[in-house]
């Protein structure tokens, strides 16, 4: 009886040492903002702009699309890619030609990743904010930050196009800085460093830093 009453004991401390163990855990992966006003930093990338990926200037001048686009833009253009003068108004009406303002500027190390621009920020109902870096053709990384009240969580999505699967890696430290008057008039400016839990190759350390200036969606 005494040796039963010791293992439901030691079962019900191992269980509380686990979840113990797990909060821990969950905890490195939040951070403190630091608020601050009138934060300083080079934000002029926010003046540039892109088209969306697959809109190019074609051998005519004029804007066209490659890779995803309508079946239906086609039958617009002749054999050298030239877009029909009497469809060019429907061509841009499946074409978004929108000018795409950079919201990131930023340097890593990170697998598969060439470089991104742009990371889109949505408040959810439940009044968190989760900001996502955007992925491309080359670049398979996407930073992934979540803020809630004064806390920030980090981590990195990254989806191989090799053989090593989808993998997420923790934060391992780091600090972000926020404007708190633009942040309440719905606009994201921040500089971050953040060091993540390499879970591939632990010699290998896994670091992603920069500036970001973007507007938050509300769903």
């Amino acid at each position: 009886m005494k040796n039963n009453q010791s293992i439901i004991l030691l079962l019900l401390l191992t269980a509380i040492s686990c979840k113990t163990i797990d909060k821990k855990i969950e905890s490195k992966n939040a951070i403190n903002i630091q608020w601050t006003t009138d934060l300083k930093g080079d934000f002029s990338f926010k003046e540039n702009w892109n088209y969306k990926e697959g809109i190019y200037k074609n051998s005519h001048g004029q804007l066209s699309c490659d890779g995803s686009c309508p079946v239906a833009i086609d039958r617009m253009k002749d054999n050298t890619g030239k877009i029909y003068k009497d469809s060019l108004q429907a061509f841009y009406k499946l074409i978004d030609t929108t000018h795409v303002y950079h919201s990131l500027k930023s340097e890593n190390r990170m697998y598969e990743y060439s470089g991104t621009d742009y990371i889109d920020f949505k408040k959810l109902k439940n009044g968190t904010i989760k900001g996502e870096s955007q992925s491309n053709v080359s670049t398979h990384s996407n930073l992934i930050l979540e803020l809630i009240n004064d806390s920030c969580s980090a981590s990195v999505y990254f989806n191989s196009i090799r053989d090593l699967g989808i993998n997420t890696f923790p934060l391992k430290s780091g600090t972000i800085k926020i404007d708190k008057a633009l942040f309440e008039s719905g606009i994201i400016k921040a500089v971050f460093d953040f060091e993540f839990v390499n879970t591939l190759e632990t010699d290998n350390q896994l670091y992603w830093k920069g500036n970001i200036y973007s507007k938050i969606i509300t769903e």
